[in-house]
């Protein structure tokens, strides 16, 4: 045992959870493509170079690739940045308390290497420094796109046919063929406005899909509603349309125009960002006969390609 290193009384052992927003490291795949650096056999058991390198990146708990700063206890066991908090500073391996060494050859080592894109069985072709990797798959216009649907929790990913398919089968979203819509909305209690969501509707337009949404929220301490346009595509696709959204009734009318934002964009964020027509709910209690008891709203819309 190195000098130096106090014994830590418990291992801790256990995965973790993320929540849905964390930044996930890739995870090291059995079939992964190995790295591009020399292939010289002779290594551990005659393996190539390139996989004993990619061994030594895999931190021991988690199984993700590591990343700068990479740690390692007074024996020489190393771990993850992240890993490093959830064991308490504790070595999994030896017991050891982990201290603050960094292990900087394994660090030099990993900023020499280039690795293709984990997506490159999905088409994309980089390959890209080691520590640019994990930022680029992040962006790739190649990664698959999450579920669009905004009335639950949904971790489906897959391209566009596939969400398109998935949506219809297993959330069983309304369908429709056409670049104008007329929509109505109604809730039975219009004083419960914090994060309710209605059905998602999907329209097929120019022979691309659309996701038309409807959500009441808090704007602040304001009950406020909110409807929108997500393109299922890339944002540079979407730049290329238009739509409008109308709502109103009783001689007053609310008009919203705007760009469709990419399902890329979650709906939350755009909802919070008040990126559609919004309408408070004082004037869509108006709108819908202005005696507080239903909500009944219809919203037209249509959608266009800029030329």
């Amino acid at each position: 045992m190195a000098s130096g290193g106090g014994v830590c009384k418990e291992v801790f052992e256990s995965h973790p959870t993320f929540s849905n927003y964390d930044i996930i490291k890739p995870k090291v795949e059995k079939n992964s493509t190995p790295l591009k650096s020399v292939t010289v056999v002779g290594g551990k058991h005659g393996m190539p170079l390139s996989n004993i390198v990619h061994e030594l990146l895999v931190c021991p708990v988690c199984s993700s690739l590591m990343y700068r700063p990479i740690h390692q206890c007074p024996n020489g066991h190393t771990l993850c940045s992240n890993c490093k908090i959830r064991v308490h500073n504790c070595c999994p391996t030896c017991r050891l308390d982990l201290g603050n060494i960094r292990c900087l050859a394994l660090e030099k080592v990993a900023a020499s290497l280039e690795l293709p894109c984990r997506y490159q069985n999905l088409g994309c072709q980089d390959v890209l420094p080691y520590y640019s990797k994990l930022k680029h798959e992040q962006n790739c216009r190649l990664r698959p796109y999450n579920c669009p649907y905004a009335g639950s929790e949904c971790f489906v990913t897959g391209d566009i046919q596939i969400l398109v398919g998935h949506l219809k089968d297993d959330h069983k979203v309304d369908m429709h063929d056409g670049c104008t819509f007329n929509h109505r909305y109604v809730k039975s209690d219009p004083h419960e406005v914090e994060n309710a969501t209605w059905m998602l509707t999907v329209f097929n337009c120019f022979g691309r899909q659309f996701c038309l949404h409807f959500e009441a929220f808090k704007l602040g301490t304001t009950p406020v509603y909110i409807a929108f346009l997500r393109f299922m595509g890339e944002d540079y696709e979407a730049k290329k349309f238009s739509y409008t959204l109308e709502v109103g009734a009783y001689g007053r009318k609310l008009i919203w125009q705007g760009v469709p934002r990419s399902i890329r964009d979650c709906h939350r964020k755009v909802r919070d960002s008040q990126d559609g027509l919004m309408i408070p709910r004082n004037l869509a209690l108006f709108f819908s006969g202005g005696d507080s008891q239903e909500l009944k709203l219809r919203i037209t819309g249509r959608i266009w390609k800029e030329k």
